[in-house]
């Protein structure tokens, strides 16, 4: 029963992406400090309970329409298997223990940059997708703030060009990680009343919309051993490699006589290609 509650509170969590939300922070760090030392544990903590906070809140804000999908009704508030009120006191007491750590490791700068990727995705994120398809647009830029909150945690300055080509990046990747992500789903989003890009696209107009956000995501990972983020020859090397290894995997995309297209296989590929940069750059620079 114990072993039940805890899973129940993890999923509540989404704690796999909320990790992954920590590797981004981890990766700010290192590009601003050079270094991978004690001082990146409690911004990092810290972002990934305000992170958990905010996805258990976001469970909260959308109970009624997960309960409506195939993919979301077992989730732990419609379920049952925990309560409303108990769901949001856990998120409300994460995000609270998270913004204390931050603060505490990192300062009001990254306090105030995590609170606005919180405020970004409950706030404005979460309600703009109920109104439209095209909310994964502004709602990418959530992607861009955690390792802000690492750059700055690591001594660097928000005014830095790094610091902005760092966020773009991110927040470019985001893009069509959301959109792959929101296609998979897309029928299930339009029976519970969600805006849905395959209600305002064809199959053909997604690909083609899919394949140019990606191809953004690859040349802009290739603008950043111009802007000093890679140093070393051997990993701009390797930046290029896998960004030419993104782009010729989505490039099948636009092929007349493709197979029918797959958003869940897409949306692993980009995911695999955000990873590998992360320890492209986190490794390049500690050398």
């Amino acid at each position: 029963m114990k072993k039940s509650f805890i899973n129940t509170l993890l999923e509540l969590s989404k704690v796999r992406i909320t990790f992954a939300v920590s590797l981004t922070t981890i990766t700010g760090y290192v590009l601003a400090s050079g270094q991978f030392d004690t001082g990146l544990i409690l911004p990092t903590l810290g972002i990934f309970l305000l992170a958990c906070g905010s996805s258990a809140l976001n469970h909260y804000q959308e109970r009624d329409k997960d309960a409506q999908m195939e993919r979301t009704k077992n989730r732990p508030i419609p379920s049952g298997r925990i309560s409303e009120t108990s769901a949001l006191i856990f998120a409300l007491t994460l995000s609270v223990l998270g913004s204390v750590l931050i603060y505490l490791g990192s300062g009001i700068l990254a306090l105030q940059l995590g609170l606005l990727a919180m405020i970004w995705y409950n706030a404005i994120y979460t309600p703009l997708k109920k109104k439209t398809a095209f909310a994964v647009i502004p709602g990418s830029v959530i992607g861009a703030l955690p390792p802000m909150v690492g750059w700055v945690a690591g001594g660097g300055s928000l005014t830095d060009p790094r610091a902005l080509i760092i966020a773009f990046f991110f927040f470019i990747w985001q893009v069509p990680h959301f959109w792959l992500l929101l296609l998979k789903y897309g029928k299930e989003y339009e029976k519970a009343g969600y805006p849905s890009l395959t209600s305002i696209y064809s199959e053909k107009q997604i690909k083609y919309t899919t394949f140019i956000w990606t191809m953004a995501t690859g040349v802009t990972a290739l603008m950043l051993p111009v802007f000093g983020i890679v140093n070393s020859i051997g990993f701009s090397i390797g930046t290029l490699l896998i960004s030419g290894w993104l782009i010729f995997q989505f490039v099948r995309l636009l092929r007349q006589n493709d197979e029918s297209f797959k958003p869940g296989i897409y949306f692993m590929k980009i995911n695999y290609f955000v990873l590998f940069m992360i320890i492209f750059l986190s490794v390049d620079s500690l050398l």
